[in-house]
């Protein structure tokens, strides 16, 4: 899995830096501010030509909202960059049928639908609401690509255990677990029920298998070749947002409260959309049959994927070259959390400390608290 997804990591996370240092406030707010029809309809198309993995997509949508955008929007972005993307639609074209594919982007456009319908709704803390006009016209720094490899290697830095944990745990789920013993836990053979439980579990599945971006397509195949329904086996695929990794990540990110909350959105989101694409294909008359058949979760694409992770090889030496090249002295503009590893702007940090004569910034009030303990114990 990791060689499957190694580039697009590499990828997410460049633009995630970029975004950080090369957008200002202003920017964001005119591109994302909202979440009109419109606004929702550019987050999508601009989250599906990011194809980040959701590791990456998450570091994105973070950026995206500590740069002022809509909450809602960002959300949506972060959706359409894991799961409207075109490398997803061609690996499940070749392991499931164009079916599938082709459900990807019809049960991709239900979840952004049921999204910006339900996240609104949702009582943010108030740090995570559209900022006041005195804070949107807050001078943007110059940045340099220097400064965009810092915010990269920052936000590896911040999620590294849970990449690490994700990626050892798939695989083992992968090599130890038989996919008979994933079967057991669905229900077949009894029409609504049977589709209404496949649906509910597909995301649950993804959750305890610590899926990852396309990574999670050779086994969603396993799955329905061997008799989970269509409608599960979407909600699974889409469900990639939801594996334990990320929702640490979301922890991290939004906090305990307001992660569960998006947890739950996201479930719910993930099973509709799976079972609403069913029933249209359903009524349409063309719904893929089970057949016995189960591909091996080899590489797909070997070739491709090969020189993408040799590009993004000699990209990651660059990004690292940038990085421990940067201006670290005081007069810099950015300075590193201690606690975290992430970069953060002196000018508009979440917070700030002071120790034995020195300032330390941090992303977050919860960092700083951290450190205040490290230091006081």
């Amino acid at each position: 899995m990791f060689f499957d997804t190694f580039w697009a990591l590499v990828l997410g996370f460049a633009i995630s830096g970029a975004i950080q240092a090369f957008t200002s406030r202003e920017k964001a707010l005119a591109a994302l501010g909202n979440h009109k029809p419109a606004t929702i309809v550019k987050a999508s198309f601009l989250g599906a030509i990011s194809s980040s993995c959701s590791y990456a997509a998450s570091a994105i949508a973070k950026s995206l909202i500590d740069k002022g955008a809509d909450f809602t929007t960002a959300i949506v972005f972060m959706f359409a960059s894991t799961n409207l993307v075109f490398e997803l639609g061609l690996v499940m074209w070749t392991l499931l049928g164009w079916q599938f594919a082709a459900a990807e982007f019809i049960g991709g456009a239900i979840m952004i639908v049921l999204l910006t319908l339900i996240m609104p709704r949702l009582n943010l803390p108030k740090r995570f609401r559209l900022l006041k006009m005195a804070e949107e016209s807050t001078p943007h720094v110059r940045s340099t690509w220097h400064d965009a490899a810092g915010f990269t290697v920052g936000d590896l830095t911040m999620v590294r255990s849970e990449l690490v944990i994700g990626f050892l745990v798939a695989g083992l789920a992968d090599t130890l677990i038989p996919v008979s013993w994933w079967h057991h836990l669905f229900l077949a053979g009894h029409g609504l029920l049977s589709t209404i439980e496949n649906v509910i579990l597909g995301p649950f599945i993804a959750f305890t298998s610590f899926v990852c971006s396309v990574g999670n397509v050779p086994l969603g195949a396993a799955l329905w070749n061997s008799g989970i329904s269509f409608g599960g086996t979407i909600s699974f695929i889409f469900a990639d947002l939801l594996a334990l990794p990320l929702v640490l990540i979301y922890k991290k990110f939004f906090g305990l409260k307001l992660s569960m909350k998006l947890v739950a959105v996201f479930w719910l989101t993930m099973s509709v959309s799976g079972f609403l694409t069913e029933k249209i294909f359903s009524l349409l008359k063309i719904l893929p049959a089970h057949h016995g058949l189960v591909p091996h979760a080899s590489r797909i694409g070997n070739n491709f994927t090969s020189w993408m992770n040799l590009i993004a090889l000699m990209v990651s030496i660059g990004i690292f070259a940038l990085y421990i090249t940067r201006n670290k002295g005081e007069d810099s503009l950015y300075a590193k959390d201690p606690i975290c590893g992430m970069q953060v702007e002196k000018a508009t940090a979440a917070a700030v400390f002071e120790h034995d004569g020195q300032v330390y910034y941090f992303c977050a009030p919860g960092c700083m608290e951290s450190f205040k303990n490290s230091v006081s114990a």
